[in-house]
């Protein structure tokens, strides 16, 4: 595995603990505790927008027991093979080249983008492009925005500024 480690959930959702603990760590952990509402989690989302989530149910010691090894991030290619940052390169027959989910912004020519290419907007409302709205990327009000636990309220709270602004009579 290539790229950094993300870290793990510290138990298996699927176990007796899990059962008892997801619920808690979904509902009110990621929902509700670490919303862009605390202070904190402002002050920490520039690092939650730059890396992957956890493993849930994979683990580091499932990881060594099938003769997985991690290595520095992937940066280019050499000869077909990959090329770490470190500056080796990998003599591998495989590559399962896994990034994660992209936003896909790349279409948007619009000044709404910080220095790191992230959207600045509060709760999915772009304050810069009246009428503009995002809905399901990670993190747009808690870690649970882009799942199905997170995704209602961030809708319902978009739909509600969308209501607003057709009350005042603007644009939509």
């Amino acid at each position: 595995m290539s790229g950094p480690d993300t870290g793990q959930l510290p138990f298996r959702p699927e176990t007796m603990a899990g059962r008892i603990m997801m619920p808690f760590v979904g509902k009110v952990f990621l929902h509700r505790l670490l919303a862009t509402s605390t202070p904190i989690v402002r002050k920490l989302r520039p690092k939650f927008l730059g890396r992957g989530e956890p493993r849930l149910r994979v683990k580091t010691r499932d990881l060594e027991a099938a003769g997985v090894d991690w290595v520095e991030r992937t940066v280019g290619v050499v000869d077909g093979y990959p090329l770490l940052k470190d500056g080796s390169v990998l003599d591998v027959a495989n590559v399962v080249w896994c990034t994660g989910f992209d936003p896909g912004f790349s279409w948007i020519d619009l000044p709404i983008f910080d220095d790191n290419g992230t959207v600045v907007h509060e709760r999915g409302v772009v304050a810069a492009e009246p009428g503009l709205y995002f809905v399901g990327p990670k993190t747009i009000y808690a870690p649970s925005s882009s799942t199905l636990l997170g995704v209602g309220r961030d809708a319902g709270y978009v739909t509600d500024r969308i209501v607003e602004r057709r009350r005042v009579g603007a644009p939509v």
